[in-house]
């Protein structure tokens, strides 16, 4: 998997020593990733960050508690939430589109509520965001969370994690693995089992359809976080559009990236024109 061709830069965001990248040239497109093992800026978008420098400036970071960024006690949602906030106010953006990546889509709806500078949300995949279906047995709902709970830093365990979340097994290379691996492993791996035990939020379903910046979902066919819970949100929120993608789990952005930059290149297009 090729390097983001982006110079590597740090902020004091909170006391929290910050890693993010910033390239391009145009209006503001800040990348939110998730929260699974290993997941910082340069495993989840290399391919996104590359494309949509030729029109955007573009901007992603690693969260309090992953990649390269410093840890601290707090590492709820609340937290990453704030974080999140403190780095938006730190690049000082006038205006700005948010795409999130599973749990960075639930962060990006959050802002978005209150935020009249978000000019358009790409929300992927996010099982702490969309609703449950009613269908879904208990078993099944509690299978993805019960897999990352159980994760340990292992090179076997970063490739079944990675086999997991892609259906292109190609790009499952021995690069990837290393990567996720040395990102999930030390003081990132205490960080993921501190999540399991911090609050969480409660739910913001009953407020979205207040929210007036236009979204554009995407999901994979074949994610464990099924496309019914993504049709389930997709009802919430006002103009959603909502494309689900054959042969792609919960790493659309890696596992169909054409298509996706090419969907995503087009809902963005003249969104900062007023």
């Amino acid at each position: 998997m090729a390097a983001i061709a982006a110079e590597p830069n740090f902020v004091d965001i909170e006391g929290l020593h910050t890693y993010y990248v910033r390239t391009g040239q145009g209006p503001a497109l800040v990348l939110l990733h998730g929260q699974s093992p290993g997941s910082c800026t340069d495993v989840h978008w290399p391919a996104t960050v590359d494309h949509f420098a030729s029109d955007y400036t573009v901007y992603a970071f690693d969260q309090v508690g992953f990649g390269r960024t410093d840890n601290r006690g707090d590492f709820s949602m609340a937290a990453r939430v704030a974080h999140t906030k403190a780095f938006l106010a730190a690049m000082r953006l006038d205006s700005y589109a948010l795409w999130g990546q599973s749990s960075g889509s639930e962060i990006s709806l959050r802002i978005a509520l209150d935020d009249p500078r978000v000019r358009a949300l790409v929300l992927q995949a996010s099982g702490s965001l969309s609703p449950r279906d009613p269908d879904e047995s208990e078993e099944s709902a509690r299978r993805v969370t019960r897999e990352m709970e159980e994760y340990t830093p292992t090179q076997e365990s970063a490739r079944a994690h990675l086999l997991g979340a892609i259906m292109d097994k190609s790009l499952v290379t021995d690069e990837l693995v290393q990567l996720v691996l040395a990102n999930s492993s030390g003081r990132n791996f205490e960080s993921h089992q501190a999540r399991f035990k911090a609050p969480r939020l409660a739910p913001i379903h009953a407020e979205l359809g207040r929210l007036r910046a236009p979204a554009l979902m995407l999901w994979g066919k074949d994610d464990a976080v099924s496309p019914r819970r993504g049709l389930l949100l997709h009802a919430l929120i006002p103009g959603a559009e909502f494309h689900v993608f054959d042969h792609c789990g919960h790493w659309v952005q890696l596992d169909q990236a054409a298509r996706v930059n090419a969907v995503v290149h087009d809902f963005l297009a003249g969104r900062f024109d007023h």
